[in-house]
């Protein structure tokens, strides 16, 4: 199965909508970028979240990115109504755009059934031009799982240390229905599973340039 190579990696930008999307998104890509990269430089964005809830985001991206550096615009936008503020959501991601290029930029996905998640996808791609962008999913009532074309295999290690930051990280979200191990695990061993390893995350890229 042919790779995305992202050692050698130096700048990520990190777009969510809400405080811990990144994380359930793209923990075990955090997790192996600051491990296979030293001197990583991250600029963490959120649209939305309470101080609390932002003080939870900055924990979180201090523990799935050790020896990172890391930088953040943390945002206070309306949850569930980013698309009625697309002007100062624009103005958030081309801001990021300009002032921290970017290697790598994560994303949610365009095709995420929440309001918010999906137009920050949409924004991304059309604010970051030259980097690619690779879009997470996060599990949710809606059941808009997809099909995804890119795949990061996870050790059951790397695994479960991914769902022990998420509790340790946002102990906000304990009592939320959907929020526990067999959720993240599940998803996890499902992307593994169609990428032949145990666990995965799974991204969607559209656009990518292939080096030869």
């Amino acid at each position: 199965m042919p790779g995305l190579h992202l050692a050698g990696t130096r700048r990520v930008v990190l777009l969510g909508a809400h405080p811990d999307d990144i994380e359930i998104g793209a923990g075990g890509l955090l997790l192996g970028l600051a491990a296979a990269n030293p001197g990583l430089r991250v600029h963490y964005v959120l649209l939305t979240g309470s101080p609390d809830r932002q003080a939870e985001a900055r924990a979180a991206a201090t523990a799935f990115l050790p020896g990172a550096e890391l930088s953040f615009a943390l945002h206070d936008l309306p949850d569930g109504r980013v698309p009625a503020h697309w002007g100062d959501a624009k103005r958030i991601v081309d801001e990021a755009a300009r002032t921290f290029p970017a290697d790598l930029v994560v994303a949610p996905g365009t095709d995420d059934a929440h309001q918010d998640h999906r137009t920050l996808a949409e924004l991304a791609t059309t604010s970051f031009r030259a980097a690619p962008v690779l879009h997470y999913e996060i599990p949710k009532w809606d059941g808009d799982l997809g099909r995804r074309n890119f795949y990061l295999p996870l050790s059951a290690e790397r695994a479960r240390r991914k769902v022990e930051l998420l509790h340790s990280s946002f102990p906000s979200q304990k009592d939320r229905d959907w929020w526990d191990d067999e959720v993240f695990l599940g998803l996890a061993r499902l992307r593994g599973m169609e990428c032949r390893s145990r666990y995965a995350e799974a991204f969607r890229c559209e656009k990518a340039v292939i080096e030869l």
